[in-house]
């Protein structure tokens, strides 16, 4: 097993110390409220732990040990949301058999809050998409796509807001450009639009309108290019009013989240867990209820059977 914890502070110095002569456990309580995020992507119909064959993944992964994990972080937090960035189809033989039927009923098993769309959730076709959702107990969040003239009309949405110990948690979700890298039989009518314009009306919106406390975006456009093609990264730079980037397609494993300064020069943190379900993702905010500070803390799990 290999974790790796990674911590952020700021603007918290304050409660590492006594504050009015209370201690810190009680100005916790009274101050702050933890969000825990766990999250996933490009687990690509990975239901089994890899086989026993003596590569380097034999034996780790699989849809039960990731459920109970899950279950056991819920046993011990109060406020936790479960989120996937995509590519929940394509890459077993589970896939070709039942065509993502067994891929939503696990996840909605394990109570996934959201997800956003993968270029892979394409491959039995919009239709092919559209025929599963009856087995997705959870909504499948996209902001620049527009499926309007396809079976998935009125199946998506393109943002949701979750509220936890009096905190509003804005989810919106970015996907990335089909043309060339689905065929357009795939994903028919399809619209596709720009990310960056997309993204930031969105968090706009979720911050500013809706007055959300924390942001967060699914993204599926990759963490970071040699060329200039936009990605994670690049979304974070050029942007403002996104808190956090979970991220998928490029199937990055990070031990820590990156830090991007948005167009304001605050911190936007982008973090990814690899492919095939081999991690989940882990990322404890804490909130202030003043609602002006964030501590946040991610530790990015191996799914090894260890942590059971």
């Amino acid at each position: 097993m290999n974790r790796r914890s990674f911590i952020q502070r700021a603007g918290m110095a304050g409660l590492l110390t006594y504050a009015g002569g209370l201690p810190l456990d009680v100005l916790a309580r009274q101050e702050l409220i933890k969000l825990t995020i766990l999250h996933t992507n490009d687990v690509h119909s990975r239901v089994e732990p890899f086989p026993m064959d003596g590569t380097r993944n034999a034996g780790q992964g699989g849809a039960a040990r990731r459920a109970q994990l899950i279950a056991s972080i819920r046993q011990q937090e109060e406020h936790v949301l479960l989120l996937d960035a995509g590519d929940i189809f394509q890459g077993t033989p589970y896939f070709n058999m039942f065509g993502g039927e067994l891929e939503f009923k696990l996840m909605s098993e394990m109570k996934y809050d959201a997800a956003t769309i993968g270029n892979h959730d394409f491959d039995a076709g919009v239709d092919g998409l559209a025929k599963q959702m009856p087995h997705a107990k959870f909504p499948l969040i996209i902001s620049n796509y527009d499926m309007e003239d396809t079976p998935m009309q009125g199946k998506t949405l393109d943002h949701k807001i979750f509220e936890k110990g009096g905190m509003k948690i804005g989810v919106f979700g970015l996907g990335i450009e089909l043309d060339s890298l689905v065929p357009a039989s795939l994903y028919g009518g399809t619209q596709y639009f720009e990310p960056v314009g997309r993204g930031q009306s969105m968090a706009t919106r979720l911050k500013h309108d809706e007055k959300c406390d924390y942001v967060i975006c699914l993204s599926h456009l990759g963490f970071r290019y040699r060329h200039d093609k936009i990605s994670d990264v690049t979304l974070a730079a050029v942007t403002k009013d996104i808190d956090l980037i979970l991220g998928g397609h490029t199937h990055t494993f990070m031990n820590h989240p990156e830090i991007v300064k948005n167009l304001d020069g605050d911190p936007v943190y982008i973090n990814q867990v690899g492919w095939a379900g081999l991690r989940l993702g882990r990322i404890d905010i804490h909130l202030e209820r003043n609602k002006k500070n964030k501590c946040l803390t991610c530790e990015n799990l191996w799914i090894d059977g260890s942590n059971g």
